[in-house]
């Protein structure tokens, strides 16, 4: 019996865990506007700003590219390429994700201060399942403001086939997992929240600069494609634009679809067992 009641704990902690991160979220109206309007806000303004001045060089074969408009969207400029407001698109989704995981992570730090967190760690739960619940709530709060966000691709952009939708919202899941793990990483063993906004600034926001989510991977600079190409953000950013665009889009990244699902799932799992080992760490006392 004790060899059953055990795995049991370990479910009950990482639900508890889970639905605590998702009603806590609900509650706090001003996160999900801070989380979702940001990036509806910045997609707006760049896109609109630099959607006649801004249209990537055309991937070979993508002239077909210009004409798929089945679901009525206007904002595929000529020349091949789609608009900047188009292109932007996937960029903004990904902030919605990244917003929404700091947002769920900074509550670990809260916690520790409210004295909430050392209860948790005093309960008979193992760390890797207490982050596998923070872990899963983040993702799920990431992965569903995405998808509401992802509803306003309907009013400008081509409508995808099922093949597209699933990659798209694949791709979103592991990102999630990804920037909820890394996030965890380094607000566990932090005391300041005032830091950790600092921190995620420095290191998130350059990361999710230099994905392709503002400019593309081809035509950078070749130090700059460099950087681009180890950023794992990179590889999920691809997956996204290629899930609403079609793999022949404007040069965005020139690599397979297999490539960018490997490199995306093992930085997801690299962030996750990253958190699991912190937390487990003297460090996560």
């Amino acid at each position: 019996m004790a060899a059953v009641a055990a795995p049991t704990r370990q479910f009950t902690a990482v639900r508890a865990l889970w639905l605590r991160e998702v009603v806590r979220f609900v509650r706090q109206r001003n996160r999900v506007i801070g989380a979702l309007l940001t990036p509806v806000v910045f997609w707006l303004l760049l896109g609109s700003g630099l959607n006649h001045t801004f249209t990537p060089a055309p991937a070979p074969g993508s002239g077909a590219l210009a004409s798929a408009t089945s679901g009525g969207g206007a904002a595929i400029s000529g020349g091949g390429g789609p608009g900047y407001l188009l292109y932007f698109f996937p960029g903004a989704l990904m902030l919605v994700l990244m917003f929404t995981a700091v947002f769920a992570t900074i509550t670990v730090i809260e916690d520790r201060r409210s004295g909430l967190m050392q209860a948790i760690l005093a309960s008979p739960a193992k760390r890797g399942s207490l982050v596998l619940g923070l872990v899963l709530g983040g993702t799920t709060l990431a992965v569903g403001q995405g998808v509401l966000f992802l509803l306003l691709w309907l009013t400008v952009g081509p409508t995808p086939d099922a093949a597209g939708w699933a990659m798209a919202v694949g791709a979103m899941v592991l990102v999630a997992v990804g920037m909820t793990g890394l996030g965890l990483c380094l607000a566990w063993p932090m005391q300041s929240t005032a830091g950790f906004h600092a921190i995620m600034n420095l290191l998130l926001m350059p990361m999710w600069f230099l994905s392709g989510a503002v400019f593309p991977v081809e035509t950078a600079p070749g130090w700059l494609r460099a950087v681009m190409l180890i950023n794992p953000l990179t590889y999920g950013h691809k997956l996204i634009a290629d899930g609403l665009l079609g793999s022949q889009q404007a040069g965005v990244l020139a690599a397979p679809a297999s490539v960018c699902w490997l490199v995306a799932g093992l930085a997801a799992f690299a962030a996750l067992w990253g958190a699991a080992k912190i937390a487990g760490s003297p460090a996560g006392e």
